[in-house]
């Protein structure tokens, strides 16, 4: 585990994640339902190869907005850290040791474990007190866990007008062996369409700063 201590959002977090399938993305690598590759594992793997080719994320709209930061999740930490009485830490941007696959937990908590935040619409945060995104969720918080070797995931839906909810999960061997499996042939075939553009002239090797 290679773990960059970058501020998310930053210019530095969005380069050192340029072109790598990311935890909070592992949905449209595996359906959690049937633990199948998934129909849209081409296009996520087409826009990570444009990323490359662009030198930049494709949605630079949504990567501006990160970077200004959120105070409804600075909000969140302080409530969360206050009601579950613990100290949380940055966690800026995880790597798997060979650099091919990562995760952006919103924060660590302690030695074992990890926060999701999220800062929902009034509807949204419904959802999310109904669990309706419990699936879709599954991949990030496993894949987290997978990543970082952590033992439990807390997710906390914040809306400053509702209830919150804290939903804690932990390991699963059994899906995390099915996941890791999942994106390893994601990496693959990342790594054979990534040499077929090169190689055709369309992609320039890439030569990444390594932290």
């Amino acid at each position: 585990m290679i773990h960059l201590d970058v501020e998310q959002g930053s210019d530095e977090w969005i380069q050192a994640r340029l072109g790598i399938p990311t935890a909070s993305q592992f949905h449209r690598i595996i359906t959690p339902k049937t633990l199948k590759l998934s129909q849209s594992a081409d296009g996520y793997a087409y826009e990570l190869l444009a990323e490359e080719i662009l030198g930049h994320p494709i949605d630079e709209a949504e990567s501006m907005f990160m970077s200004r930061g959120s105070q409804m999740e600075r909000d969140a930490v302080k409530f969360y850290e206050f009601t579950q009485g613990v100290q949380t830490e940055r966690a800026g941007f995880i790597l798997r040791d060979d650099r091919l696959v990562g995760c952006s937990p919103d924060r660590l908590v302690g030695a074992d474990g990890g926060l999701e935040i999220k800062c929902y619409s009034a509807a949204n945060h419904v959802a999310a007190m109904l669990n309706a995104e419990a699936e879709k969720a599954k991949c990030q918080i496993q894949g987290g866990l997978w990543i970082t070797g952590r033992e439990w995931w807390d997710r906390l839906s914040y809306n400053p007008e509702m209830q919150s909810v804290i939903t804690r999960s932990y390991r699963d061997e059994k899906f995390i062996t099915v996941l890791a499996d999942a994106v390893n042939q994601f990496v693959e075939f990342l790594a054979v369409c990534g040499k077929k553009l090169i190689r055709d002239g369309f992609m320039k090797v890439a030569e990444k700063a390594q932290p």
